[in-house]
C-alpha cells in the first residue's frame, strides 16, 4: 500500500510538473501570438488609413483641376472683351496690349465664328485645307464647353474652346489616378480581403482576395455585414463624384493566428494521447511479464511438494486406520493442484469452454462456507430452473469468486450478511457479490483493482487486480465496483456478453 501512494504521489507530481511546464509554453506561445497579431492588425489600420489620405489626395486634385479649368474660362473671356476691343477701337499703341494678349494665347484652342458658323478666327487649332465652317466632330468636340456669344458692330460672333492639352493631360492623369484607386484598394500587399461597393452596398465596383461565392448577390449582404463586424467600413468620394465604400476585414494570416493556439492544443492532446497509451502498453506489457513470470514460477514450485504429499497419502493409506485423516488430506491436495492449475493457466491464453454458471459460483460458495464463520448469513440468488451457459474457465472464475468472497468475509470481521445474486437482462448476465462490511471511501473505488493496493496490514494487493485481469482480459467481461458506503457495506459486479444466439 506504502508503495501504491508513493507511486501515487510520483505521478501527481509528474502530471503537476508537466501541466506547469505545457502551460509556460503556451503562455509564452500566445504572447507571441497576440505580438503578430497586433503588428498584422497595425498593417491594416495603416493601409486603411492610406486608403483614406490617397482619397483626399484624388478629391483635392479634382478640386485644383476645376480651378483650373474656372481660370481657363475666364481667361477666354478675358480674350474675348479684347478681341471685341480690338475690333472696336481704331488702330493705335493703346490697344497694342489687347493685340500682345490675344496672340499670347499659345494653351487654349479658340475658334471664332460669326451666328451661322463661319469661322472667322482660330487660335492652337489645325484646321483642314479648305475648313471654312465649323462643322461636324471638330463642331462637336468644341461644344464641350457652352460658347461664348458676343456682338461687334450689330453682328454676332460665337466663341468656341476647348480645353488646354495641359489641363487635358492632367485631367487624364486624375482619371487613371481614380480608376487605379480601386484596383489598388483591393489588390493590396497585406493581402487583405476587400470589396468596394455603391453607397447602397448593393454594386460591386471591385473585390480582392475574396472567393468569387462570396460576390454572387444572395452572400454579398451576409459578406459585406460579416466585414462591418470586424472593421468600419471606409467612406471614398471619387472624382466623379461617385460616393463609394470600402469593406475589409483580418488577413487569411491574422484569423490563422486567431486558431493556432487551439491547433497547438489539438497537436499536443495528440501527442499525449499517443505518449499515454505507449506508457500504459509498456506498463501492461511489464506486468503482463511479471503475472506470467510469477504463474509460473508459483506453479512449478507448488508441483513437487504436492506430489511428495501424495506419496505421503498413499503410504498413509496403507494403515485402515488413517483412512479418515487421508481423506481429509487428499481434499486440501486436490485444492493445491487447483490452485496450482490457476497459476499455470495465467501464464498462457487459457481455454475458455462453454459452461453453466450457477455450479461454478455454487462451488465457490460451498468451499468457503465451509470455512467461514457461522455468524456470516450467506444468502444466494441463482435461477433454478435453467442453466447460464458461457465462454468460461472454471478453475479461474473460481479463483475469481474465491478472491471476491474471501474479501467480502474479511471486511464484515466475521459478522455479517454476504449476498450473490444473478441478475440477467437482454444482453448481459451481472453477478452482483454484496457485504455489509467498511466499505470502500469512494477516492479509492478505481485503485482497489491496482496492483500493489491492499486496505488490509498484511496484504499485498493482488488479489483483485488478478480478478480483474481474468475477468477483463481473459473473459471479456466487466469488473468494478457498483455502490459501496463506509461503514455499511459494498457491491461488486461481475458482467459477461451473452452468446449470440
Amino acid at each position: 500500500m506504502k508503495i501504491s501512494q508513493r507511486n501515487s504521489k510520483l505521478k501527481w507530481f509528474l502530471f503537476i510538473f508537466a501541466f506547469a511546464l505545457i502551460g509556460y509554453f503556451l503562455y509564452e506561445i500566445n504572447k507571441l501570438i497576440v505580438q503578430l497579431r497586433f503588428e498584422e492588425k497595425k498593417k491594416i489600420e495603416l493601409w486603411a488609413n492610406a486608403i483614406s489620405r490617397k482619397s483626399d489626395l484624388v478629391q483635392h486634385t479634382d478640386i485644383f483641376f476645376k480651378q483650373v479649368k474656372d481660370e481657363e474660362r475666364k481667361r477666354v473671356e478675358q480674350f474675348i472683351e479684347a478681341h471685341k476691343i480690338i475690333l472696336l477701337q481704331p488702330l493705335d499703341k493703346e490697344i497694342d496690349f489687347y493685340f500682345r494678349f490675344v496672340a499670347d494665347n499659345k494653351t487654349i484652342p479658340v475658334i471664332i465664328t460669326d451666328e451661322f458658323n463661319n469661322i472667322s478666327l482660330s487660335q492652337n487649332v489645325s484646321l483642314p485645307k479648305g475648313y471654312n465652317v465649323l462643322v461636324g466632330d471638330l463642331l462637336k468636340e468644341f461644344s464641350v464647353n457652352a460658347p461664348l456669344e458676343y456682338e461687334v458692330y450689330g453682328m454676332k460672333f460665337r466663341l468656341y474652346y476647348t480645353e488646354s492639352r495641359v489641363y487635358t493631360d492632367l485631367h487624364n492623369v486624375l482619371l487613371d489616378l481614380s480608376n487605379s484607386l480601386l484596383s489598388e484598394v483591393t489588390e493590396n500587399y497585406v493581402f487583405v480581403p476587400a470589396i468596394i461597393t455603391d453607397k447602397s452596398r448593393s454594386v460591386v465596383y471591385s473585390s480582392g482576395n475574396v472567393t468569387p461565392e462570396k460576390l454572387i448577390q444572395k452572400n454579398l449582404q451576409k459578406t459585406l455585414t460579416y466585414m462591418e463586424s470586424y472593421n468600419k467600413p471606409i467612406p471614398i468620394t471619387l472624382p466623379d463624384k461617385r460616393e463609394v465604400l470600402v469593406f475589409y476585414e483580418d488577413s487569411n494570416l491574422l484569423r490563422m493566428l486567431k486558431y493556432y493556439p487551439i491547433f497547438f492544443i489539438l497537436i499536443f492532446l495528440v501527442i499525449a494521447f499517443i505518449a499515454y497509451q505507449f506508457v500504459i502498453t509498456v506498463k501492461r506489457s511489464e506486468q503482463n511479464s511479471v503475472w506470467v513470470g510469477m504463474s509460473r514460477e508459483t506453479a512449478h514450485q507448488l508441483g513437487t511438494p504436492i506430489s511428495s504429499l501424495m506419496a505421503w497419502v498413499e503410504y498413509l493409506r496403507m494403515n485402515p486406520e488413517n483412512e479418515a485423516y487421508c481423506s481429509e488430506i487428499a481434499k486440501d491436495i486436490h485444492r493445491l493442484e487447483t490452485i496450482t492449475q490457476r497459476f499455470s493457466k495465467i501464464g498462457a491464453n487459457p481455454e475458455l469452454m462453454k459452461q453453466d454458471l450457477i455450479p461454478i459460483i455454487n462451488n465457490a460458495v460451498d468451499y468457503l462456507r465451509l470455512r467461514s464463520s457461522k455468524k456470516v448469513d450467506f444468502k444466494i440468488i441463482l435461477p433454478q430452473d435453467k442453466a447460464i451457459v458461457l465462454p468460461l474457465n472454471e478453475h479461474l472464475l473460481e479463483w475469481v469468486l474465491e478472491n471476491l468472497c474471501k474479501n467480502a468475509i474479511d471486511a464484515m470481521e466475521g459478522v455479517g450478511e454476504f449476498r450473490i445474486e444473478l441478475i440477467e437482462d437482454h444482453k448481459k448476465i451481472h453477478l452482483d457479490i454484496s457485504d455489509t462490511g467498511k466499505g470502500i471511501p469512494k477516492r479509492n473505488q478505481k485503485k482497489v483493482f491496482y496492483p500493489g493496493y491492499s486496505s488490509k496490514q498484511r496484504g499485498w494487493g493482488l488479489g483483485l487486480s488478478l480478478a480483474k485481469r481474468i475477468i477483463v482480459e481473459c473473459h471479456k467481461g466487466k469488473i468494478f465496483v457498483k455502490q459501496s458506503t463506509v461503514g455499511k457495506g459494498t457491491t461488486f459486479r461481475i458482467s459477461f456478453r451473452k452468446l449470440d444466439r
